[in-house]
């Protein structure tokens, strides 16, 4: 695979978080709007999916930050095994919130689905800002 020029783990880091950022932006304006129009259920479940994809957008930071370390060869890199298996035990907790929270809150599905997305469409925003820098 072809390296992009001019751009490193640091910009890499940055994109994340600013996706992290953007979704929280999102999130907290999102949530008070369908809490008033619906019911406080829907809001919380809007956070409920955006909290877990939140989480989902830093353990990609954090699986390719370990991926990067290993490839680079530099300073002594963090063991992989303990990264996937916090990847794992996070991606089982994701799953046992998002079903505890659907069956006790009475609130929309769609909520949750849509917090959850969040964070792919942030990231595919930071995706599309960085194809119109380099193509600028």
């Amino acid at each position: 695979m072809a390296e992009v020029p001019g751009y490193s783990d640091a910009d890499l880091r940055r994109t994340i978080l600013r996706a992290l950022r953007a979704e929280a932006v999102v999130t907290l304006a999102a949530m008070p709007l369908l809490a008033w129009k619906v019911n406080w259920q829907t809001g919380v479940l809007l956070l409920v999916g955006a909290a877990i994809s939140g989480s989902g957008i830093w353990e990609l930071l954090r699986l390719t930050s370990a991926v990067m370390e290993r490839m680079d060869g530099g300073e002594k890199p963090r063991p992989m095994g303990l990264v996937l298996t916090g990847f794992f035990l996070r991606l089982g907790l994701a799953f046992g919130i998002a079903y505890v929270s659907l069956k006790f809150l009475d609130g929309s599905v769609y909520a949750l689905a849509g917090g959850l997305a969040l964070g792919v469409l942030t990231l595919s925003f930071e995706g599309l800002r960085l194809v119109r820098t380099w193509t600028a």
